[in-house]
């Protein structure tokens, strides 16, 4: 046995998260990104650092997400064909959002997994309502403005192709 030769890096992984509004994703992107050769690349962060000022309802989060994602594929594309697993903390809760994700995953030739935290709505509001009162989060929401969000929430499906890991 050759003793120089290195042992091909394992194929890197794009990590998606689906969920709802304060159902752990963010949490989970933590843990998932603590891992060896994994970055975490947050939609929450690159909004609030970008667009905070220009962000006053839920139309002008979907016009600034939908900028983000176009500027941000060429960038993960990139760091999964060097190599670097990715946590994309961007929202993998609905089907159009997921097609997006899943030309990432193509185009880069990575694996994947697709965490579905499957929490229900009153945990999901008790824990929003705790994550206002601390302050700490980038964005806060409603009731009211979960309400609307959650409406165009979808499941993942086996059809979509994904790797999905489901958390209850």
């Amino acid at each position: 046995m050759d003793t120089n030769t290195v042992a091909p890096p394992e194929k890197p992984v794009l990590h998606l998260l689906c969920g709802k509004i304060a159902s752990g994703k963010s949490t989970l992107s933590a843990k998932l990104g603590a891992s060896p050769r994994t970055v975490i690349v947050s939609e929450d962060y690159w909004l609030a650092a970008l667009f905070t000022s220009e962000m006053q309802s839920i139309s002008d989060y979907v016009q600034y997400s939908l900028r983000l994602r176009n500027a941000m594929k060429p960038h993960l594309v990139s760091l999964l064909k060097a190599g670097l697993s990715v946590v994309l903390d961007f929202p993998a809760n609905t089907r159009t959002n997921r097609e997006w994700m899943m030309s990432i995953i193509r185009e880069s030739g990575a694996s994947n997994q697709l965490h579905y935290l499957n929490v229900s709505d009153d945990v999901c509001k008790s824990r929003l309502r705790a994550r206002n009162a601390e302050g700490q989060h980038e964005f806060s929401a409603s009731d009211q403005q979960f309400e609307i969000i959650t409406r165009y929430f979808s499941e993942p499906a086996a059809d979509e192709g994904f790797t999905i890991i489901e958390y209850s």
